[in-house]
This record gives structure tokens, sequence and C-alpha cells, in this order.
């Protein structure tokens, strides 16, 4: 299908862009005009007469289960409407060549798909690990030119490198093989490149929520074929928005804190008798106390009991929506907020108790919201971000003053998007 700009701008596009960004006409003309420039600059930088095709994958947050997924408990994330986006034209040539206004060029050749050390923690190591992956489970690749474009801010928590792994998947399963792959195997290609070429373990959470949409909850009881399920709930009837707010303060310093987490939780469960904590219940943690605090700092205990908490709250907000119970899921969402504040302590690092930017920003979110909204840590922890639950009413007024505190621009309106990674040209049909 040749998609060219004048379509675009005439409304070819409206069904799919009403899918992923909501019918709000200011929103809905910014992202036609996106998308039109989007195109313009693909053929700038690959000119020719070429059947185009167009992408979109969507970031991602967290809504509960903060700090379970390591220890095979359970989580609920949620899609976003910032997104990355690929206009993208197969090639002959065997070569993948992605160019974008922010990032490095990557340039792949699809006959060389070995590990390139060189390569590591850089986009090309996680295109050429799709590839080489895709190619183990006997699917088709092929080269293909893309440029793209995002704007799903980097260090806010949204997992804008797993959007990209997903959506280099999608390009590759759509242009080669047909759609042929299901989400859960798209996410697990995604994740097999970040962990064996881009040299960095990481969970299935994130690739999995860019893939599938919507509201995901995910169980990890067994780590090599965790559950989905795909939550059926109308965020957007709620008259509600997600709120990510930006504190600043540097991840850098902070591995010491996110190692110590997990390692103080599994310490709890080798004190029980097992591997992680998954394998217990609160109960049984409480039968076996005062023994265990033979072997673990008090800290780990108390973490331990997050996990506890926070994994059934994750059943609970799933069983909460479902039955269209909305006040009873945000009471569930302050609550883990407390959990993780008091429990699993991952709002500061015990190491510089100075920077507490994350309790300022949930103390106002408190002071704001009360009893109208909810408000909780987002993601690792320690620096970075909060979320807030926040009635369309007041998100002006909320943004406002996050932002006289934070600064311009710290605070990202969102809505859950129903739809993960897909071809636009398809949903647009």
């Amino acid at each position: 299908m040749i998609v060219q700009n004048q379509i675009v701008e005439a409304g070819g596009l409206d069904k799919g862009l009403k899918l992923l960004y909501g019918d709000d006409p200011v929103e809905l003309k910014k992202q036609k005009g996106r998308y039109a420039a989007l195109i313009r600059i693909f053929n700038q930088e690959f000119p020719g007469e070429r059947a185009i095709e167009i992408f979109s994958t969507p970031g991602r947050t967290e809504v509960g289960g903060n700090h379970t997924d390591h220890n095979a408990g359970r989580v609920l994330a949620a899609a976003v409407d910032l997104d990355i986006v690929a206009v993208v034209s197969p090639n002959q040539d065997g070569v993948i060549r992605i160019r974008s206004g922010k990032f490095p060029a990557v340039t792949v050749n699809t006959d060389e798909l070995d590990v390139v050390e060189s390569e590591k923690f850089s986009p090309t190591a996680l295109v050429r690990g799709i590839c080489a992956r895709l190619g183990q489970l006997g699917y088709q690749i092929g080269g293909f030119d893309a440029f793209t474009t995002s704007n799903v801010p980097n260090g806010a928590g949204l997992s804008s490198s797993a959007a990209f792994e997903v959506l280099v998947v999608t390009i590759l399963n759509h242009l080669f093989n047909d759609g042929s792959m299901d989400d859960v195997l798209s996410a697990q290609i995604a994740q097999y490149a970040e962990n064996v070429y881009f040299g960095k373990p990481c969970g299935l959470m994130d690739q999995t929520t860019c893939a599938v949409g919507g509201l995901v909850t995910i169980d990890f009881k067994d780590f090599k074929n965790p559950i989905f399920h795909k939550v059926d709930f109308d965020f957007a009837a709620q008259d509600f928005s997600v709120v990510i707010v930006a504190v600043g303060g540097d991840h850098a310093d902070l591995n010491d804190d996110y190692i110590a987490l997990e390692n103080e939780m599994k310490s709890t469960a080798r004190a029980l008798g097992g591997q992680v904590l998954r394998e217990f219940s609160k109960e049984i943690l409480f039968q076996n106390l005062a023994a265990v605090r033979t072997q673990v700092s008090d800290r780990g205990i108390l973490r331990a009991i997050h996990f506890f908490n926070d994994d059934q709250r994750v059943v609970d907000q799933v069983e909460s929506l479902e039955r269209g119970d909305f006040q009873a899921f945000l009471d569930l969402v302050v609550e883990s907020g407390y959990s993780s504040w008091t429990l699993c302590q991952n709002v500061f690092s015990c190491t510089n108790v100075h920077d507490q930017g994350l309790a300022i920003a949930l103390a106002i979110s408190e002071d704001i919201l009360k009893s109208k909204g909810a408000w909780r840590v987002h993601g690792g922890g320690f620096a970075g971000t909060i979320q807030a639950f926040v009635p369309n009413a007041m998100v002006a007024d909320y943004m406002r003053e996050l932002e006289a505190v934070f600064g311009s621009g710290s605070c990202y309106k969102l809505m859950i998007r129903p739809l993960g990674s897909v071809c636009l040209n398809k949903i647009a049909a």
C-alpha cells in the first residue's frame, strides 16, 4: 500500500490514528502533521518510487506490582499513547537501514548476525540480535529502509528501548512473515536481543506490554513461560488521565540500590528454603520470622512483605477493573504507593538522603488529589518518576503545580492506548 502525504492529510489514516491517539481533534491534527512530516523526510532520505508501510509501537507504564517481577510475581502494566513511529520500505540488498532525527543511524547486514562485542549497548546490537533470533526460530528476515521518530522520553520509565525493539520485530514480522508471530513471541524475541546482543539482563514486562497494548497483567511464576492477560477495561471512559512526573535525579549512581533490592528479597526467600518469594506466602514468612531475622536484614524482610502485599494487589486491581469498580482500583494504587515508600523503601536512596525528589512529588500529589485520584512511585524508584491518576478536570492545575517545582516539561499527560505494536496500514484499511 502506497501512502503519500496527501492521503494522510486528507484523512486516509484517520481510522487508525483515532484508535492510537483518541478522538480529540487537536491531537489528531498534530498526529497527522507528524506522520506527513515523517513521510516527507523518508522520501528525502530514501528517494525513489517505493511502496511504504507505517508502524507504531507504544511506550508503557507500570501500573501495579512494584518490584514484583524479579521474584516471579505478578505485574499490571499499560501501553500509552507516546510512541515510536516508523515509515518503512523493503529493499532488495538484505541490509537494514534505520535513520532517525534523534539517534545514530543503524545499519545491519542480515547476512552478518554474530554477536559484535563492540556494538553492545547500542541500537545496532538490538537489530542484529532480533534478526539472529528470528533466523534461529525459522522465520524470514530481509532488508528494509526506515525513518523513525519518537516522543517516548528517555529516562521517564516509559520503556523507550523496549518500544524500539518491539517496533523492529513488528516490521520484520509484517514485511517478511505475513504477521504470523503472536505478541508474546514478538516480546520474547525483543527480550533475547536485549539480553544476548545488547548485554542487559531484563525481564519481559516492558516488551510484552509494548507488543500487546491496553492494560496487561503478566504472571512470572514460570519465568520461561509468563502468562499474560489483557484486562477488559475502558480507561478512556473514566474521564481520567495518567500523568508521569519526572523529578530529576541521576540513575547512574543507583545500581547498588537496585541490586540490593532484588538481592534482599531473594535472600529472604533463601532463608525460607527457596529461591524466589513467589514460592512462599506472607503467612509462612511471619511464622518463621524470628529465624529469618537471624539470616536476613530487617530491610530485606520489609521488602519481602511489600512483595507479598503488592503481588496480591495486582490480582485485586485486575478484579476491580474487570468488575468496573474504578474507585477500588485507585485505592489500591495508593496502597501500593505507600507500600513502596514504607516497606520496599525505593522512594529515595539511603546513601543520599538529601535528594528526595520523589517523596516531594508524592507529598504534593497527595495534597492536591486526596481522595479524588491516586499517586505512586513509578518503576524502579530512588530517582526518576512518579505516576498519578488525575481527573481530567484537575489535570491542568495538577501539572501546573508539579511543574512549578520540577520544571517546565516535567509532566507527561498520557492516555492508555488500547493497541500495542501495529502496522498502521492494516488497521487503517
